[in-house]
């Protein structure tokens, strides 16, 4: 019997099932409502039939997302599905925390009652894990959590080796954000940065009389602890500076709630990255996972060292003395120490102790480095002595007029320029070589402290001391040989194009055009001045000294054949008879002499120099009174008797 042969008696016949209720309005004749009806019936059939198939169909055939979060990396998405192995899934974990074969296991609760042990058999449906669950990756020790999985990196980035003791130079980090940082106790900091990280560096204020209505114990907002990479800060220095010191930045990336949990300095790369099979090497070849990205230069609000000190002005006149007595220009490398600078808020200083002159060929306009066979034996003999390489400097003077000793000013106007391109690949090279180690970067590294110091004449005519960093974009440019100067232009570099040996990326740089628009334009050509950080170069108001700087007759300075200037046996005797024998430790005190008599070869002392290198460090007149005493010095003086 048809359940629909009342419907025409009603006035307003209705029909109603699970989903879906009709009711005919008036004027509708039967059959367009028998119609409507039927429509009404095959909805609901199409919805009821859906309903059966979702309850009978496993959702494992479905694409679903799973968040993972680490203590360490922060939480990351792994596509999978329900009926993915176990071991599948653990292997993506692995791949993409960028772990260990063992040390780490997954939990589906945060309490780490639920493991998820490896399984070829059971899925992810087995373990009831559904689209957008939470699991949480548990390291069982540091070390196993950290160490990084040789074959798993070498397919999407270049590997990081961490050593407990000492980081690897040779190392390189991947371009990707989520690199895992290492741990800080195998990453040696510079003395000045473990100091540094235990400051507060905030700066105190006091009350003032007309916006603070507590108190004297208590704050508000006028009179609050300011941060040190505040604005009203930097103006407030003398004289105001543009450049946050470096761990006023770092304390600005490690601010907030995460505490800088997931901070991470990296710098730029222009190198395509090797070991990407899916094509044959370049020219022949190149994908997106190899390419190096397209760098947009920006201006460094930072710098790594935020003053350059002469400790004694002596050490300064001593290599001016150079272009004084010929005309040429110098160059010297910079030994001395970081130091905590008091007039900027966790400030950094360079303070100079001495200059080291390698060989070189110079004339009035130029200088050529040459090889120099005793570098390392330098670093080494300055190092046990507390003194590192902490910059170089050299010389572009010309002179004005002699009766008056002035000096031309042709640097810094603006018809000229600060650096030139020449200087800043110069700068970037010694930085490159001199990196700045930081807990804070994957590589174990992070720019540089090494400084360059110009001398070079001022607006008023005089020898003048400017110093100069490069920013960490142009170390990186240069290091992967992609920065070239202009052969008509000093001021202005130049961004090689790609050839067959080489890729170079597009680099671009920001400059406002003459309507005050900032606009992009290509860094072919590139002005320099665009990769400076300008740092203070002054001397003390109180002169200290290191080195003994108040002979009468200081040692010759090494590689200066040509002024005259010999460093040989006959130059010993004049040198040391100038002092007392109770004036020992005074007369070692000379950093050239500590040279020539390390890198002799008619002296024996080779083996017992580092006493008298300890005794210079610590000014220690007993312990140079030992070295006096021994049988390798008695030798030198029956030498020197001899003469």
């Amino acid at each position: 019997m048809s359940p629909f042969r009342h419907l025409s008696n009603l006035t307003k016949p209705t029909f109603q099932c699970a989903n879906i209720k009709c009711v005919n309005p008036e004027g509708v004749e039967a059959i367009a409502f028998f119609q409507l009806l039927q429509i009404c019936c095959i909805l609901c059939a199409l919805i009821e039939f859906v309903n059966i198939y979702c309850k009978f169909v496993p959702t494992c055939l479905f694409f679903q997302v799973v968040r993972i979060q680490s203590p360490e990396h922060g939480t990351k998405r792994i596509q999978s599905s329900g009926s993915e192995k176990i071991s599948n899934f653990l292997n993506k974990v692995q791949n993409e925390f960028q772990v260990g074969d063992i040390g780490w296991t997954v939990y589906k609760d945060r309490q780490k009652n639920f493991p998820i042990r490896t399984s070829r058999v059971k899925t992810l449906a087995n373990y009831d894990i559904h689209h957008g669950d939470m699991l949480f990756l548990s390291f069982e020790s540091d070390a196993s959590s950290r160490q990084t999985q040789d074959s798993v990196v070498a397919s999407t980035s270049t590997a990081i080796p961490v050593d407990s003791k000492k980081y690897s130079a040779n190392s390189t980090v991947s371009n990707s954000s989520t690199v895992p940082h290492l741990p800080h106790k195998s990453i040696v900091l510079d003395e000045v940065d473990e100091i540094l990280e235990k400051e507060d560096g905030k700066v105190e204020r006091q009350r003032n009389e007309q916006l603070c209505h507590h108190g004297p114990q208590g704050k508000c907002l006028h009179c609050a602890a300011l941060e040190p990479y505040d604005e009203e800060v930097m103006k407030s220095c003398k004289p105001p500076t543009k450049f946050f010191s470096f761990h006023s930045y770092l304390r600005k990336l490690t601010g907030g709630v995460d505490k800088g949990k997931f901070a991470n300095l990296e710098d730029i790369t222009c190198k395509i990255k090797d070991g990407c099979t899916e094509h044959p090497p370049w020219p022949h070849g190149i994908c997106t996972k190899c390419q190096p990205n397209a760098v947009t230069l920006n201006r460094q609000i930072y710098r790594h060292v935020d003053n350059i000190m002469f400790e004694n002005p002596k050490i300064a006149e001593r290599f001016l003395n150079y272009w004084r007595s010929t005309g040429r220009q110098r160059l010297g490398i910079l030994y001395g120490k970081y130091e905590v600078h008091k007039d900027v808020p966790l400030g950094i200083k360079a303070t100079i102790f001495a200059i080291y002159e390698p060989p070189q060929e110079s004339s009035k306009n130029r200088i050529q480095i040459m090889k120099d066979e005793n570098d390392e034996l330098v670093k080494s003999i300055a190092e046990k002595m507390g003194l590192h390489p902490i910059g170089w400097i050299f010389t572009d003077l010309m002179a004005e007029d002699l009766k008056k000793a002035t000096v031309k000013h042709y640097r810094g106007n603006q018809d000229s320029h600060y650096l030139s391109a020449e200087e800043c690949i110069m700068a970037a090279e010694f930085q490159n070589k001199y990196p700045n180690p930081c807990q804070y970067s994957a590589e174990g590294k992070f720019g540089s402290k090494c400084v360059t110091v110009v001398v070079t004449g001022d607006s008023k005519n005089q020898v003048h001391f400017e110093g100069y960093q490069v920013s960490n974009q142009c170390m990186a440019l240069v290091r992967d040989n992609c920065l070239i100067p202009t052969k008509d232009a000093p001021e202005l570099g130049y961004v090689k194009e790609s050839s067959s040996k080489q890729f170079v990326p597009d680099v671009f740089y920001k400059v406002k055009d003459e309507y005050g628009n900032e606009v992009i334009e290509l860094a072919r050509p590139l002005p320099v001045e665009y990769l400076l950080v300008d740092i203070p170069c002054a001397f003390p108001v109180c002169p200290r000294s290191f080195f003994n700087v108040s002979a009468s007759k200081p040692f010759p300075v090494e590689n200066r054949e040509s002024l005259g200037e010999i460093q040989d046996f006959n130059a010993l005797v004049q040198y040391m008879e100038q002092f007392q024998p109770n004036d020992f430790l005074e007369a070692m005190s000379d950093f050239h002499l500590l040279l020539f008599l390390a890198t002799c070869d008619m002296l024996p002392l080779k083996e017992t120099i580092s006493i008298i290198l300890e005794a210079v460090k610590t000014k220690d007149k007993n312990l140079a009174h030992k070295f006096k005493k021994s049988e390798e010095w008695a030798t030198v003086e029956e030498m020197m008797a001899a003469q």
